[in-house]
């Protein structure tokens, strides 16, 4: 397939994205769909859309809507058409973002975070899998490990 391989962790396979090859346009039904196969996936409620997994008895998000700053003076507002998508270390978040920029990118308010903004219109449901199963396993396992965060 295209696009460039890209290990997300040491223990896991590399992960490929071929968007430039498939048909873009990720939904918020796909991402329902494809999270509909992860044990324990729970849709949140109310206006902004995501995903947790619960672990020890608290929700651990591991999608969900990005809250975009369009005036520096009020508060966030939910964008429904960028999700953000955790991912296992702050290495895979860069090797993610420099995959293809017209598909993913973060923000200030990202910084040190292990998640990346990615546009639903920009990604084909195809390619959002692997990075939502991936996203789902960091979370179901308790969140980062002791060897995800030494990029820290």
């Amino acid at each position: 397939m295209g696009g460039p391989p890209m290990a997300l962790s040491t223990n896991r396979p590399p992960l490929a994205f071929s968007h430039r090859y498939s048909t873009p346009m990720a939904t918020e039904d796909d991402v329902r769909e494809i999270c509909a196969g992860l044990p324990g996936a729970v849709e949140g409620t109310g206006e902004q859309f995501g995903f947790s997994v619960i672990v020890k008895g608290k929700a651990k998000g591991f999608l969900w809507s990005w809250m975009e700053r369009i005036d520096p003076k009020k508060a966030r507002v939910v964008n429904r058409s960028v999700l953000a998508v955790r991912v296992p270390n702050l290495l895979a978040k860069d090797m993610i973002l420099q995959s293809d920029p017209s598909v993913f990118f973060t923000e200030d308010h990202y910084n040190g975070f292990p998640a990346v903004l990615v546009r639903l219109e920009a990604i084909s449901k195809e390619d959002l899998e692997p990075l939502v199963v991936e996203a789902w396993k960091c979370m179901a396992a308790g969140g980062r490990s002791r060897n995800q965060r030494s990029d820290r």
